[in-house]
């Protein structure tokens, strides 16, 4: 397993430089304090941790695996210290509240925390990971008592939380789940089901576990309309915030997994369970789009994570493995052949992570941004930037994600052989990154959200909000390197939006069978918009030769690279999505027998 080594430099580039943090933070009432100084000073707290703590737990953890018993769950050897370790450092309060024990810092710390912590070690991170969802739950529909019961504890880390949405029977169309919640006289309710594939379900690393979990009320309506939220704590909380009996809440067993094995994917059984409603009754399809969309940018950064790591891996096999010759020569003439990263093949394949890499942190980066400027801009930036995270959510969730992947199967290729073999450890990369495509709604439910629902439900508005923002980009810039390229594919992405959208007009599988190519097309256009960006960035500092030169340069060349050999894919994207729901649709069902 490669050590992990933290991108100290392009983090620190994407934040400073890119996308100019301080500048925006000292204009953001509540983040006066999120200097470049301090941000860059807990990054590099931060990635100490990931890199010292967390990295060397990653292949033994995947070995080990997590336990099941009657009593709980336990975790792999190292992760309950790492945890503690975690929480004595103040890590998980880092962007909470200050109202509700957090340090206040910009959710894009936590981001870039999340990064480096996931990219070490993702099983350890998926333990706290849903923690900060279960946050932004409770503090956007909980009542006073609620926040007060839990809100610190969560937010301190002390107590970590999950969302509990999945039953066997219903994947991701949670209209047909059947989890009950029966009214007490006490104000409470008894919860009665079992739900699956529940990310850190139960474990020993936390005195508490929060469960947030979908049911129905008895007089609720069938389909999505009937569902309400509910708060279940695994041990219940007693009035003055102290820790009461067990709830009847149990875990079953643990799944047998392709990747995170170290992470413990559970089936929960709740028996009567005491939980509390949160938020309006048959409105908890709408509040859980709260925990959701956070735990949608949470794992389009695993998409990163594996990506880096993998990159990591391969690039320093690529300099360390001898095979061959040079086509131009010998570049290492006193040994047996050359290193592998003088051969075009491995040239294309570092080049194709590093682009993914870095266009995907940009782009990340910029969405946390986001979701500060939500949090605390005023009502007119507010309203711009939740409506830029409603577009670009479901892009940087699953276009990363698949990215991420590939990213992560040219790690393995890279190596060869080696690279099939356990001990490297960049196997565990592909098994562990597949997930990512799967949990907080498949690629194909994202594509059909930012088609169906984002572009075509809101009358292109909510893509013109970003086209806008590319054209002004593009306008300030006129004649700089890709510019002219990316407005063309700019207008293209807009002309496609609209024919797919008369079409479903007409025929709604037309914007089925769509969704997919169009949200791959919407992606690799994203990226093009932020290495534009990046390579500006980097031509202008070149220009002034300001700081190191190289960096800058290596900026410019991958910006090339991704321009003249990753962009051009959109053009079969383009003739597949236009190609029509007919060669879809048209055979009948039976004719799938073999």
């Amino acid at each position: 397993m490669p050590a992990y080594k933290a991108p100290l430099r392009d983090i620190s580039f994407v934040m400073n430089e890119l996308l100019e943090s301080e500048k925006l933070y000292q204009n953001l009432p509540g983040y006066e304090e999120a200097t470049a100084d301090l941000m860059n000073a807990i990054v590099e707290e931060g990635a100490k941790f990931a890199e010292n703590v967390l990295s060397p737990l990653n292949q033994s953890g995947d070995e080990e695996g997590c336990h099941w018993s009657e009593e709980g769950v336990t975790t792999p050897q190292g992760f309950a210290e790492a945890y503690k370790q975690y929480v004595e450092n103040g890590w998980p309060a880092l962007s909470a509240s200050v109202e509700d024990g957090g340090q206040g810092m910009p959710n894009l710390l936590g981001i870039v925390i999340n990064e480096m912590a996931g990219t070490a070690n993702w099983s350890w991170l998926m333990y706290p990971g849903l923690s900060h969802g279960a946050v932004k739950t409770i503090e956007e529909h909980g009542d006073p008592e609620q926040k007060h019961r839990y809100l610190t504890k969560l937010v301190q880390g002390e107590w970590t939380g999950t969302m509990c949405l999945t039953e066997a029977h219903c994947g991701s169309d949670l209209g047909l789940l059947r989890t009950k919640a029966e009214p007490r006289a006490d104000g409470s309710y008894a919860i009665t089901g079992t739900k699956i594939f529940i990310s850190a379900g139960d474990h020993d690393m936390a005195d508490n576990i929060v469960h947030i979990v979908l049911a129905r009320l008895p007089d609720a309506p069938a389909g999505t309309k009937g569902i309400s939220l509910f708060i279940v704590p695994k041990v219940n909380v007693n009035e003055d915030g102290s820790l009461g009996e067990r709830n009847a809440v149990t875990c079953a067993s643990i799944e047998k997994k392709m990747g995170i094995k170290a992470s413990a994917t559970c089936v929960m059984n709740f028996d009567g369970a005491t939980g509390y409603l949160i938020g309006p009754p048959n409105r908890g399809l709408n509040c859980m789009f709260t925990f959701m969309n956070t735990a949608r940018i949470g794992t389009a950064i695993q998409g990163l994570a594996h990506g880096q790591l993998a990159y990591t891996g391969a690039l320093a096999y690529a300099k360390e493995r001898l095979a061959m010759r040079s086509l131009t020569g010998p570049k290492n003439p006193d040994g047996p052949a050359d290193p592998i990263i003088v051969h075009p093949n491995v040239r294309r394949m570092l080049l194709t992570q590093k682009a993914f890499v870095e266009g995907s942190r940009a782009f990340l980066y910029f969405l946390a941004q986001q979701g500060d400027i939500v949090d605390a801009g005023n009502e007119e930036q507010a309203k711009a930037a939740d409506d830029l995270m409603a577009l670009l959510t479901p892009i940087g969730k699953a276009f990363v994600t698949e990215t991420g992947y590939e990213a992560a199967n040219i790690g393995v290729q890279v190596y060869g052989g080696h690279g099939f073999i356990r001990e490297w450890g960049m196997e565990q990369i592909v098994r562990d990154a597949r997930i990512s495509m799967l949990y907080e709604g498949t690629t194909g439910i994202q594509a059909l959200d930012l088609l169906g629902r984002k572009v075509i439900g809101s009358g292109g508005k909510l893509l013109l909000g970003f086209t806008s923002i590319i054209d002004e980009f593009c306008a300030a810039n006129e004649g700089a390197e890709f510019v002219s390229e990316l407005k063309a594919y700019k207008d293209e992405w807009l002309g496609l939006s609209m024919k797919i959208g008369e079409a479903a007009m007409q025929n709604p599988d037309e914007a089925g069978s769509a969704s997919v190519d169009y949200l791959m097309y919407s992606g690799y256009v994203t990226l093009a918009y932020f290495w534009a960006r990046m390579a500006l960035v980097a031509q202008r500092k070149i220009e002034e030769a300001q700081g190191d030169v190289s960096f800058y340069e290596a900026k410019l060349m991958t910006a090339r690279f991704y321009y003249e050999r990753l962009l051009p894919r959109t053009v079969s994207l383009k003739q597949t999505m236009l190609s029509g729901a007919d060669n879809l649709m048209q055979m009948p069902e039976a004719l799938f027998e073999f």
